[in-house]
């Protein structure tokens, strides 16, 4: 078995380089002719000297991920459907602005968190991402749209892992494929471009501010513990007062002053003034009454099958929103892209050999109660909200 050389971040490449005989620098040549210019065959990268020409075949090869099916939407968002092997298929999701292009990345085969609204949630659990498949969403996206529009320029100006999975749940994977993302000689985006999405894994969190901090996006949804254990089962375990400490804590190390919080809108469920109104308090009373500096994203809900839920009216997102920027609180409202593909937030779920039963012991609940309240977390290694 070779080795895929998307595994390894430009560090990892120069270990691989002089178990192989060779000087490190040569790794920098590899990574930019990998991740610049998206070759593959070692034939064609003319400045490696022959002789590693000649040994990478025998012993490394670069691969991303096959492709099942590739649907676009009428506002440009492009999904991508890749083959992980064993059954499994994970989504990827290419979205085009004026200013920018950002792309989704799953981190997870699948997802154990189970929140209410999410449709990877609802699919179960199958198994991590390794570095390669990660970064080789992106490496696919980027320059089969380069070659599309025939152009050298940067097509991805953005990554935000908010795909499948909870990405701090699959860490030691992650770390080295943002390294990859945020190198000069790979594809050189700055640390306020790339964003983590959690939905609370707290030492995950302190870890990623001291080993790679970038922007970082955790997932809300709910102004007390009760309501958010409810829609979020991760919170049982690290309730909001230690979510919010970790938050603090990573602050410092934040490329930017201040975190983003996501905030999926839920009819009658977490949509109310009151909520609003928890929320205040709850960041700007929070640390003595210094407060949080943070930032509000209000996601309007995008239904899917079995969720039990509804999506909060536009006047309600409007007021919610109003209360909070009343607060003096910075926040937006989402605005869905790819709906029409199912590429909207909280739609991806891709193809997963469930290994957490998350079907049926939904359908169990829904038999019990008939609706989904609480969905209990059975895998140990992953947990996704989006």
């Amino acid at each position: 078995m070779t080795a895929n050389l998307l595994d390894f971040d430009l560090e990892g490449l120069a270990a691989f380089c002089e178990e192989l005989g060779e000087k490190r620098f040569r790794a920098t040549q590899l990574y930019r002719w990998i991740h610049q210019r998206g070759v593959r065959d070692f034939d064609a990268m003319s400045d490696l000297a022959k002789s590693l020409r000649q040994k990478l075949p025998d012993v490394a090869h670069i691969a991303s991920l096959p492709v099942l099916s590739r649907q676009n939407a009428s506002d440009g968002t492009i999904k991508w459907l890749f083959d992980v092997g064993s059954g499994d298929a994970v989504e990827a999701v290419y979205i085009p602005e004026s200013d920018r292009g950002t792309l989704c990345i799953s981190s997870q085969a699948g997802c154990a968190v189970g929140c209410r609204f999410c449709s990877t949630g609802h699919q179960g659990f199958s198994r991590n991402l390794t570095t390669a498949e990660i970064i080789g969403q992106l490496w696919f996206v980027e320059h089969t749209l380069r070659a599309e529009r025939n152009t050298t320029d940067r097509v991805v100006t953005n990554v935000v892992m908010m795909g499948m999975g909870e990405p701090l749940q699959n860490y030691n994977a992650l770390v080295p494929a943002l390294r990859t993302m945020l190198h000069d000689n790979a594809y050189g985006l700055s640390r306020r471009r790339v964003t983590v999405s959690t939905s609370g894994v707290v030492p995950m969190i302190d870890r990623l501010g001291l080993d790679c901090p970038v922007a970082l996006a955790v997932s809300l949804h709910a102004p007390n513990d009760a309501l958010r254990s409810d829609l979020v089962p991760l919170n049982r375990k690290y309730p909001l007062a230690e979510l919010l400490a970790a938050c603090a804590r990573y602050l410092p190390h934040a490329p930017r002053d201040f975190l983003t919080f996501e905030y999926c809108m839920l009819k009658g469920v977490n949509d109310q003034p009151s909520h609003a109104r928890e929320l205040i308090a709850l960041v700007t009373s929070f640390n003595g009454g210094q407060g949080l500096h943070c930032k509000f994203n209000l996601i309007p809900f995008n239904p899917f099958p079995d969720s039990g839920l509804t999506c909060s009216d536009k006047a309600t997102v409007q007021a919610f929103a109003d209360l909070l920027s009343q607060a003096g609180i910075v926040t937006t409202v989402r605005k869905t892209r790819g709906d029409d593909i199912d590429a909207a937030c909280g739609q991806l779920a891709g193809e997963v050999l469930d290994r957490t039963n998350a079907a049926k012991r939904m359908a169990t609940l829904r038999q019990g109660t008939g609706t989904v309240h609480t969905i209990q977390v059975t895998a140990a290694s992953a947990h996704n909200v989006r």
